[in-house]
């Protein structure tokens, strides 16, 4: 079972919407039972959950009579414009080997449910798809979704119609001969119904061609977002939130697992395993709860840097110096000297009061 409860922007729900009105349902009826409201989705700064989509399938499949292959249908509309900076990291990628990589890596930013990973055989790049457990029509629909989106994605980097090796679903085929005929017609050949596994075969001639919207520069700033964006992401995610919270409570006496651990009535090994299962790791979480805390105790607060270090637990000065160059690029000294230049080009008027009030402030 997935975390249904991770946050993500409505753009997939949108999609999801749309394809039921397109088939004449009215919206309240694909939202039924989200509490999500249509202008909602509508709204880029909203959120909705991966249960909330999964609720919107339901409906999409109880109310058009469950039709075979409608998850093509909906997979045909994710366009790479439609997960944000994920797709820019994708399409200005090197080749499509150094595309999927960046993909995967980053595949919490997409809207896919469940997990992709990449299999390399002879002759071609295996993405096999391991969806959760979920009702039996629904997980066919999750999977017709991710195959076909990667299809499109496919095509849409190469800006022009390029093969795919082998499609396997561990389903059996569609009732009728019209109905197995879309998925050929989608992916160019004819999928294996019944696999063992839910894959798409890439073939290993296209993988290391070059792609028309490459730029080192554009790539690099992309993943770079990319990856803040998934930290922040697994950060607010789940129990993530509640160890996050716990550790902002007692940075300073140096918080050990166990004690997080008790604090949240488990063991270590269970507070180790549901982490990991939510991207994240305990070190992890208190090195971004250090970062962010050194950041306004140096920056806002205006503490002397010896101080910063001792309220967050360091012993040892150099260590939180270390530390600190290793999240932000520079030392804490010259971070603060930055921002305070930065802050007083933005605003010298702000800058020139506060100097005036500590100038006639009675000490």
């Amino acid at each position: 079972m997935g975390n249904w409860d991770i946050a993500r922007p409505p753009a997939s729900m949108r999609l999801l919407t749309g394809l039921g009105v397109d088939h004449g349902l009215p919206p309240w009826v694909c939202l039924e039972g989200t509490g999500i409201r249509l202008e909602e989705l509508r709204d880029p700064a909203a959120t909705v959950t991966v249960r909330q989509e999964l609720t919107v399938i339901a409906n999409l499949l109880r109310a058009l009579g469950d039709p075979p292959g409608l998850g093509l249908e909906a997979g045909l509309r994710y366009h790479l414009t439609t997960y944000g900076v994920w797709g820019f990291a994708v399409s200005s990628s090197r080749d499509w080997r150094s595309a999927i990589e960046t993909g995967l890596r980053h595949l919490d930013l997409t809207f896919a449910v469940g997990r992709i990973h990449a299999r390399e055989r002879v002759g071609e790049l295996r993405l096999v798809l391991d969806v959760p457990d979920l009702p039996r029509n629904v997980r066919r629909f999750v999977v017709e979704c991710i195959g076909a989106a990667i299809r499109n994605i496919q095509d849409e980097l190469f800006a022009v119609p390029m093969p795919v090796r082998s499609v396997g679903y561990a389903f059996p085929p569609p009732p009728s001969p019209s109905a197995a005929a879309r998925y050929a017609g989608i992916f160019g050949v004819e999928p294996v119904f019944g696999a063992a596994e839910n894959s798409v075969g890439i073939p290993a001639e296209i993988l290391d061609l070059p792609l028309p919207q490459y730029d080192e520069f554009t790539a690099t700033l992309a993943r770079e977002r990319c990856r803040a964006l998934s930290a922040d992401r697994r950060a607010r995610t789940g129990l993530a939130v509640r160890v996050s919270d716990l550790l902002l409570t007692c940075t300073a006496t140096a918080p050990r697992l166990e004690r997080v651990a008790a604090a949240l009535h488990m063991s270590e090994r269970t507070l180790r395993r549901r982490l990991a299962e939510e991207g994240v790791s305990f070190r992890g979480l208190l090195d971004a709860v250090r970062e962010r805390l050194a950041v306004e105790l140096l920056v806002t607060a205006g503490l002397p840097v010896a101080e910063v270090a001792r309220r967050l637990g360091y012993v040892e000065l150099s260590s939180f110096s270390q530390a600190f160059r290793r999240w932000k690029g520079v030392g804490p000294r010259e971070f603060r000297a930055r921002q305070r230049e930065t802050s007083g080009a933005r605003n010298p008027a702000t800058t020139a009061a506060s100097s005036s009030f500590m100038v006639s402030s009675p000490r």
